[in-house]
């Protein structure tokens, strides 16, 4: 049983839980505190803050860890942030993914969704943030929200993780105009780079995994082509192996993660820009 305890006010915000996250997740010997609450503003029992090194107060108690007594544009979660890369317990790989978490729940906790686009989108209530709110009345627990809230920054930092290595690899990748406009062939593990590659505006993306073979080939649903002519072609050359041609004619997949029993394709990443170059 650790001895260590995290302080955090009660009803926990994005701001207070991202700040828990960090310190269980990167601060040595800190993975097992005990989370506790307290009223806004104050400390566990009153005491003096930062006064005992096996407590921490985060988001109140207007110590190291909260930003309530000042006007700087910062938050918990970021000065916790600081911390831990100023003393290099954060692997380098993960500060570029953090960084973007951080700066995202301190958007969030000074309420600067309201300089987004359209922001009374529906689609802006399906954030981390409102979701949180939103599991304050299902659960009514504070200890449980800061449990599940931690989960779910987990599966936040994966995403970003791979957002990141997305934005380099797509550099890496072969980039020519096609039939199809502006085209993108790239052999890479990481599923975000076709999805990235769309959004920044690649009309056609083909991706060659190493682990398995696998190809995904997708055209933006914008574009006004189809899939077709390459889907006769890698039936030809590639008979055995499983192809799917969505019915949009947007998608041209070679096995997936909803279908793991597929026959992997024997076309090189050579062979697959020559298809695509030829047509």
């Amino acid at each position: 049983m650790t001895d260590k305890i995290i302080v955090t006010h009660i009803s926990p915000d994005l701001d207070a839980i991202s700040s828990v996250w960090l310190i269980k997740k990167y601060l040595p010997d800190w993975e097992e505190a005990v989370v506790r609450f307290v009223p806004s503003g104050t400390t566990l029992d009153h005491a003096a803050i930062d006064s005992d090194e096996d407590i921490i107060h985060v988001d109140t108690g207007f110590g190291r860890f909260d930003h309530h007594q000042s006007k700087a544009d910062t938050c918990a979660a970021e000065l916790v942030f600081k911390h831990l890369k100023k003393n290099k317990l954060i692997k380098p790989k993960a500060v570029a993914p953090l960084r973007r978490i951080v700066a995202y729940v301190c958007d969030i906790d000074h309420f600067k969704e309201i300089y987004y686009p359209e922001p009374d989108a529906d689609i802006y209530d399906f954030q981390l943030n409102n979701l949180i709110d939103g599991l304050k009345n299902n659960l009514g627990n504070d200890s449980q929200l800061v449990t599940l809230g931690q989960q779910l920054l987990e599966a936040v930092l994966i995403v970003f993780t791979k957002k990141v290595s997305a934005e380099e690899e797509l550099n890496q990748g072969y980039i020519f105009e096609s039939s199809w406009g502006k085209t993108l062939l790239i052999e890479s593990d990481n599923s975000d780079v076709s999805r990235l590659a769309q959004k920044k505006g690649y009309d056609l993306t083909v991706q060659k995994y190493a682990h398995n073979g696998s190809v995904r080939i997708k055209l933006r649903p914008d574009n006004k082509h189809d899939l077709k002519k390459i889907y006769e072609t890698v039936l030809k050359k590639d008979p055995d192996a499983t192809w799917f041609y969505h019915v949009s004619g947007k998608m041209l997949l070679n096995g997936s993660a909803t279908n793991p029993q597929y026959i992997a394709s024997k076309l090189t990443i050579r062979s697959l820009l020559k298809i695509i170059r030829d047509l």
